[in-house]
């Protein structure tokens, strides 16, 4: 499904607050479930703004950090940061670059690329995002959880190994000296952040449904001796070899295979980062502001 900026950002679910008057009235919905009101007050608020099921233009998405970072930034001068924000959704194609992404890793003429081509300031190497891949761009104060990139990172990919162990029966793991999550030797999600201040924002990818063939036009991460995976595609391919892990997906469509990675990736989220979801309404924001670079490849950096 893909929309324009106008409605995606007035058409997203949202969960409960944690509130004691709202507990009947939200007892039905799955994620609040899981959240109980001491554990709410014992733990750092993160706001989660939830488009799971929409395709957000990459620079839409990218202009709604920068503002939420500015706004965070603000509110520490001011000693008022008092909750993480969260962002989940998945993007219409497009292929962004890291800080230091070489061209040479771009197996297509630039003046000619099938989707369109961002160079940001975060991390790593050139990537694509696409439908079927679940984003999650958290924009947490690291000065209330622990000052370290490196802790960050792994924790990160912590969140993604328990997804893909808890609710699809894979054995995840990291590679020394990557920076991801794999499974069979395959690349099934990829990092990518920036810390400004202390703030982070960018965050993780997460090849649940998606289409891996815009992969081939590219070198994933900058890594040309292994390949991309996809949760469905490695479900099929165990369900052939020996039936491990697809007990409760043989016959699981495309969208639920979403909602159970949005569920888990969301719950797995809270645990690590020990944070209480909020549930917050999309705000109606119209406009965007892109970079007016004129370049081929879009120049989205920020600092």
């Amino acid at each position: 499904m893909i929309v324009l900026a106008s409605s995606v950002f007035c058409s997203a679910p949202t969960w409960p607050l944690c509130n004691p008057s709202e507990s009947k009235q939200h007892s039905s919905t799955p994620i609040f479930r899981r959240l109980t009101l001491t554990r709410c007050q014992a733990k750092r608020c993160c706001d989660c703004y939830d488009m799971y099921k929409e395709l957000v233009p990459y620079a839409n998405a990218w202009s709604w950090q920068k503002a939420i970072v500015d706004k965070r930034k603000a509110q520490i001068e001011r000693n008022e940061d008092l909750a993480d924000t969260l962002i989940v959704l998945q993007h219409q194609p497009v292929y962004t670059l890291g800080t230091g992404s070489s061209e040479e890793n771009l197996h297509f003429d630039i003046k000619n690329a099938p989707f369109e081509l961002y160079r940001t300031e975060r991390g790593g190497e050139v990537t694509y995002h696409g439908p079927g891949q679940l984003v999650m761009y958290p924009i947490i104060n690291l000065r209330y959880h622990k000052m370290d990139l490196h802790w960050y990172l792994r924790s990160l990919e912590e969140v993604i190994i328990r997804v893909l162990s808890s609710s699809f029966s894979m054995e995840a793991s990291r590679i020394d000296g990557l920076t991801g999550v794999w499974v069979e030797g395959r690349k099934l999600a990829a990092i990518g952040i920036r810390v400004s201040q202390w703030v982070t924002y960018h965050g993780l990818a997460l090849n649940v449904t998606a289409d891996l063939a815009p992969f081939q036009q590219i070198v994933p991460c900058g890594i040309r001796d292994r390949q991309v995976g996809s949760i469905k595609g490695l479900l099929k391919e165990f369900s052939v070899s020996n039936g491990c892990g697809t007990e409760n997906h043989q016959d699981t469509d495309d969208f639920q295979l979403i909602d159970i990675a949005h569920r888990s990736l969301v719950k797995e989220f809270s645990e690590v980062f020990q944070v209480d979801i909020h549930g917050k309404p999309i705000p109606v924001l119209t406009s965007f502001r892109e970079s007016p670079s004129p370049g081929l490849i879009k120049d989205m950096t920020y600092s």
